[in-house]
C-alpha cells in the first residue's frame, strides 16, 4: 500500500486549529488542521474547496469527530461533528 492511498477513518477525534501550511514553500498558506494529540493533519471536506473553506472555520477551537479518508497527511472528511 502506498502512503498516498486513501485509508478509511471513522470518528477520528481531535481539536481543530488554524495555522500555516507549507511554510517556506510557494504553496505556503493559512489552513485548517485537526490535531489528535499525537498527529496533526490538514483538514479538508470531501465536498469542499481545497482551501478557503469557510464551513471549516466554525470548527476552529472545537474538538470534533471526523469520518472519511486519510490521504497522506490530509483528512478528507465526509462527515464532521462536534465531540461531546
Amino acid at each position: 500500500m502506498n502512503s498516498s492511498d486513501p485509508v478509511p477513518v471513522k470518528d477520528l477525534q481531535g481539536r481543530v486549529t488554524r495555522g500555516v501550511y507549507g511554510k517556506g514553500t510557494k504553496s505556503e498558506r493559512n489552513a485548517v488542521f485537526i490535531e489528535t494529540g499525537t498527529k496533526r493533519y490538514l483538514l479538508r471536506r470531501k465536498s469542499g474547496p481545497a482551501f478557503g473553506d469557510e464551513t471549516l472555520e466554525r470548527y476552529v477551537g472545537h474538538v470534533v469527530l471526523c469520518s472519511g479518508f486519510l490521504v497522506g497527511t490530509t483528512v478528507l472528511a465526509e462527515a464532521i461533528r462536534e465531540s461531546e
